[in-house]
């Protein structure tokens, strides 16, 4: 049965909704940023750029990097932003923009998050290069979502239990990250992290300008945490989405972190435009190993 077009929105050129993109647009290799002007950061290292368009946050570029073709693609902040954005790619290629239907053949897109994070363990200083094995989502992203199956109840109990988690606030959810990517992308110049993926850059990740806080000891409640020897290396505002989402949708997915700050001692990088291009050819080097 066709996807009504009130589900699925398409502008008058047959691109979806929010990204303005097609899908002769896309690559099968996706990397995505925060920031839209990342964008241009990471395609100054291509051969070719074919393709570019802007609609609000999200910012996308196509082209060829040591003869691979690898699409770039901000997101904005936030997991609701990672919504929007996964559903649209996966659109793109798995949905038959003229039919409405669904393919018979699905494709599974290569997605990497090059991204900026915050530290919250002494050992895992500035200006180092942390890839999130798993996450745990303090927002409600995928509990709207038939998404069970995929979900690390045990550690997502074990965390709400270590940290007196307050009732009113959504359970975290705790997925991985795609085994393969993992392997590929890892290196003696990464950490293997457990990222805790925020619902806001103050108050959520602990920081205090005017406005106190539901539990001040949060912080140091995640930093220590132990489940089977994994500790919660890092915070950031994307990662559980990326990994909740792929998974629900049979992409491959795994989030990039370039630490330029570190909370438990309080530094932030001397030069963090540094850690973060040594991350971008670090993870596209790696791309067309």
């Amino acid at each position: 049965m066709p996807i009504k077009d009130s589900e699925l929105i398409l502008n008058p050129d047959g691109s979806v909704y929010h990204l303005n993109l097609r899908p002769e647009h896309l690559a099968n290799t996706i990397i995505t940023v925060g920031d839209p002007d990342r964008v241009a950061n990471v395609t100054k290292h291509f051969d070719t750029i074919e393709f570019e368009t802007r609609k609000r946050e999200f910012h996308t570029q196509t082209g060829t990097y040591k003869g691979k073709r690898i699409t770039v693609i901000s997101t904005g902040i936030g997991t609701d932003n990672i919504d929007i954005v996964f559903n649209e790619l996966d659109a793109l290629v798995n949905i038959d923009l003229e039919t409405r239907e669904i393919k018979k053949e699905l494709t599974a897109l290569t997605i990497v998050r090059v991204g900026t994070s915050g530290s919250i363990q002494k050992e895992i200083p500035v200006d180092s290069i942390v890839i999130s094995e798993m996450a745990a989502g303090f927002d409600s992203l995928l509990h709207f979502y038939d998404s069970e199956a995929f979900q690390n109840k045990d550690i997502s109990n074990a965390l709400m239990e270590h940290t007196n988690w307050y009732k009113a606030k959504s359970d975290p959810y705790v997925v991985q990250c795609d085994a393969g990517l993992l392997k590929q992308l890892s290196s003696s110049k990464t950490v293997t992290g457990f990222t805790a993926t925020n619902v806001g850059f103050y108050g959520p990740q602990g920081r205090v300008l005017r406005l106190a806080l539901q539990d001040n000891d949060l912080n140091d409640k995640l930093a220590n945490f132990n489940f089977n020897g994994k500790t919660i290396t890092n915070l950031e505002m994307e990662t559980a989405g990326i990994y909740g989402i792929s998974k629900l949708l049979g992409h491959k997915a795994l989030s990039m972190n370039a630490i330029i700050a570190n909370r438990a001692s309080g530094k932030f990088s001397e030069n963090p435009n540094k850690i973060v291009e040594e991350l971008i050819t670090y993870t596209l080097n790696k791309l067309v190993e």
